[in-house]
């Protein structure tokens, strides 16, 4: 797996297979600037959608978003270099709120259904590169956030248990851009498949270093 650079701190993990998962603490462009074309197998992303710098500036000053500023200096869209890099140094990708962004048209979506009556919140898509047919993955809100969560946008473990279960190919190798809570990190480990992240935001990056060291802890002891 790639070393990178540049990077304000890091945690590395290998499991008892042998298997190396890794989290750098810094921005996502400089990490892919140093990877070589078609690095990872599969790129598994959550950029932000913008929806927190579009409501603080307009009127919607109720939104969950607003009421926590902290939780809105990182939700600024992506460049469209990022989704190039992205595209450049991974084989497939599964970009979460592809509806939000400028990629082209694609034969397979995922959907993150949470069982809730409809409402524009209560499922989200996922872009992807795969020629196949649209899954759903239903999960309710309840069951996913029953032990709180460690970030506002954070999905459950079991969503990126189910993506490796049907589009990572044995020993691919996943990157992250922006790692979040860690879900994708536990996923991975769990499917023995090598991972590589990125989180540009040190509390979050801190915050999941904690979750994923108390994960591994209850592996020692059961």
């Amino acid at each position: 797996m790639i070393e990178l650079t540049g990077y304000t701190d890091k945690h590395e993990y290998t499991n008892k297979h042998g298997v190396k998962s890794v989290v750098y603490l810094m921005d996502c462009m400089d990490a892919m600037a140093q990877m070589g074309d078609k690095e990872f197998g599969l790129a598994v992303v959550d950029p932000p959608y913008g929806i927190g710098h579009s409501q603080l500036s307009g009127e919607k000053r109720g939104s969950k978003f607003v009421r926590n500023e902290r939780h809105v200096d990182w939700d600024t869209l992506p460049s469209q270099e990022y989704f190039t890099e992205l595209v450049r140094t991974s084989k497939n990708q599964i970009i979460w709120g592809g509806n939000y962004f400028n990629l082209p048209p694609t034969r397979c979506n995922l959907i993150w259904d949470k069982v809730q009556e409809f409402s524009g919140a209560d499922f989200e898509l996922a872009w992807t590169s795969f020629d196949s047919a649209s899954k759903a993955f239903r999960m309710s809100r309840v069951e996913a956030y029953g032990g709180g969560k460690t970030h506002p946008c954070e999905k459950p473990i079991a969503l990126y248990d189910w993506i490796f279960h049907n589009y990572a190919k044995p020993n691919d190798t996943i990157f992250d851009s922006h790692c979040g809570s860690g879900s994708s990190r536990i996923a991975a480990d769990k499917h023995n498949l090598p991972y590589l992240a990125t989180e540009l935001d040190a509390d979050y990056f801190y915050a999941h270093c904690k979750r994923f060291d108390r994960y591994t802890s209850q592996l020692t002891l059961f």
